[in-house]
């Protein structure tokens, strides 16, 4: 596969506005020892992109970035499907022309449940550009998958945050999971996932949104303008065995009592506040669990691309804008109207 010179890329050039999103023509990168180098062929926003360009993100201080201040300027996007292109040295050059995702973490160890210590697009360039590298061993073949790329693109970061909470809230077939935050990335993620894993599905949105949500696979929709928590024990009136949530806030605190003795409460995200308060006895006195999860492990990834071989799980895909209109994909992002994932075309 013939490589150009240079490369098309959206930069991330300081905290700001959509404004300090730049595109520029840039060396394309040459893969080292262990990395290949990508061509992508769709790239998926996320919440993290725009947190990182805000500042909520990467910023010095005791809760800087997603893991610490940045290096500008910054490619962002850690959600990529495309091609191998060319390889470094050490790889079998077999794979060029292999259709892939990318698992955009880096961990701390190369173990199956390793921790994660980055992530493309943040701590290393991303997939806002025509070409990207990634190491060897983060590249999975998903060249018979049925879904697009834009589907596949979609998966890495909500699919595999998702699955993680899934898989650390162990929900199994037949049990009641309320989701949280249902028409977002990671909420549809939930929705379906949860959905086959054969689970029954409560979810909360908004209104205009909650049809969409039926349609990704949720049994129940609650509407979270009137009372979540009636609604829920209404919909579920022995409980709830687990609660995949990203919204966190008052939520935790009113929805605890609705998880049945030994639920578990998994949350990975705080859209509805950082701050929680809640009555320790609603925990002890019933065996319940409160557990935090960031993301995937490598065994979670590799579930999650089986599942993509196998076209289990099909994305939502809500929009897709070519890669110089990254700034107008963030705003559309930013204003939360969508169900689903929008992507980038380089």
């Amino acid at each position: 596969m013939d490589v150009p010179t240079t490369m098309r890329a959206v930069q991330l050039t300081q905290h700001g506005g959509p404004e300090v999103l730049k595109l520029t023509e840039v060396a394309t990168p040459t893969p080292g020892a262990g990395e290949v180098l990508v061509k992508v062929s769709a790239a998926a926003l996320n919440n993290t992109d725009l947190w990182t360009r805000e500042g909520e993100y990467g910023k010095p201080g005791p809760r800087a970035g997603w893991r610490g201040p940045l290096d500008f300027p910054l490619i962002q996007g850690a959600d990529v499907a495309g091609y191998v292109a060319s390889v470094g040295d050490g790889v079998d050059e077999s794979v060029i022309g292999s259709r892939v995702v990318i698992d955009p973490a880096v961990y701390d160890a190369d173990e199956p449940d390793a921790n994660i210590t980055g992530l493309m697009g943040s701590e290393r360039d991303g997939g806002y550009a025509e070409y990207v590298i990634a190491p060897a061993n983060r590249i999975h073949d998903v060249t018979e998958s049925k879904l697009s790329d834009d589907q596949l693109a979609a998966l890495p970061i909500s699919y595999g945050t998702a699955l993680g909470m899934i898989e650390r809230g162990r929900l199994q077939s037949g049990e009641t999971a309320l989701v949280s935050g249902a028409s977002g990335g990671v909420g549809v993620a939930l929705v379906q996932l949860a959905r086959a894993r054969g689970a029954r599905v409560i979810a909360i949105s908004s209104g205009s949104k909650i049809q969409a949500v039926l349609d990704a696979g949720a049994h129940v929709v609650v509407d979270r303008a009137n009372n979540i928590i009636e609604q829920v024990r209404a919909a579920a009136p022995n409980g709830i065995d687990v609660a995949l949530d990203v919204v966190a806030g008052d939520l935790v605190h009113d929805g605890l009592p609705l998880l049945r003795k030994a639920g578990r409460w998994v949350v990975a995200g705080a859209l509805g506040g950082h701050t929680v308060s809640f009555d320790v006895r609603d925990l002890y006195l019933h065996n319940r669990q409160l557990i935090g999860s960031t993301m995937h492990t490598p065994e979670h990834f590799e579930l999650l691309m089986g599942m993509a071989r196998r076209s289990d799980i099909v994305p939502v895909v809500a929009a897709t804008f070519p890669l110089e209109q990254a700034a107008q994909a963030q705003e559309v992002l930013a204003r939360r109207a969508h169900v689903g994932k929008i992507v980038l075309h380089p």
